[in-house]
């Protein structure tokens, strides 16, 4: 890597407030191997004087060999940083942790064996997920109306959802009340599974996923399914 390359950023640092953004670039341009001229605007009147005069909307601004890139979303399309197009990372992220999770709870339940670890991982996975819609609720509903079938024809579904599963992966946790909380599973985990299927293998449709909540870009599809077969087969599995 080059040495002697400089950057000037331009970021807002006021009493009150400092811009995260300019942060972040501070941080991406010394990971590039820059050395930062930073400068800090700690008024208001900086603030606008500065956007008038390089004829911006926004601050952080970064300058390289007197070159202005632009704000954080620039300087990482810049380097190369943008990441396009769908991702998997909040299921992998949500996954990874329930099981940990699901693994902790039974080791401190005494109960470390594969068919424990199994359950507890599906019901707090359930959970995980459910606190993933609620965290909004109309985005979810959004979302979920593209490709499920019972809430496309009773609306109310879409924020009932959330709610069934949260408490069904409750249930199934404690293993409280499961004459209920398994069939309610059993049902959302069909409508979903048939829904997900439909949409993506049939109609070949290209959507993203509600499973996280509104507004992700999770794609639809296999994991989509597979999160719904092992609803439905965990639900069937504390029936028996």
């Amino acid at each position: 890597m080059a040495k002697n390359k400089k950057a000037e950023l331009y970021r807002m640092v006021m009493g009150k407030h400092i811009c995260p953004y300019g942060l972040k670039s501070i941080d991406l341009l010394k990971s590039q191997g820059y050395d930062v001229e930073d400068h800090h605007l700690t008024s208001r009147e900086e603030t606008d004087a500065f956007r008038e005069k390089h004829d911006v909307k926004t601050t952080p601004q970064t300058f390289i060999d007197g070159e202005r890139i632009g704000g954080y979303d620039e300087l990482k399309k810049f380097f190369g940083k943008v990441q396009e197009g769908t991702t998997y990372k909040p299921i992998v992220a949500i996954f990874a942790t329930t099981f940990l999770m699901a693994l902790s709870t039974a080791w401190a339940m005494s109960e470390l064996n594969i068919i424990r670890v199994i359950e507890l991982f599906i019901a707090i996975s359930m959970c995980a997920l459910a606190i993933q819609k609620l965290r909004d609720l109309e985005a979810f509903s959004l979302q979920f109306l593209n490709y499920d079938l019972l809430a496309q024809k009773w609306v109310k579904y879409s924020y009932v959802y959330p709610f069934v599963e949260m408490l069904a992966g409750a249930a199934m946790i404690s293993g409280f009340l499961m004459i209920i909380s398994a069939p309610a599973a059993l049902v959302i985990g069909t409508i979903g599974a048939v829904s997900v299927f439909k949409a993506v293998y049939i109609d070949k449709r290209e959507l993203k996923c509600a499973c996280v909540g509104g507004n992700s870009n999770v794609p639809l599809g296999f994991i989509s399914l597979t999160e719904n077969i092992m609803m439905m087969a965990m639900a069937i599995w504390m029936l028996l």
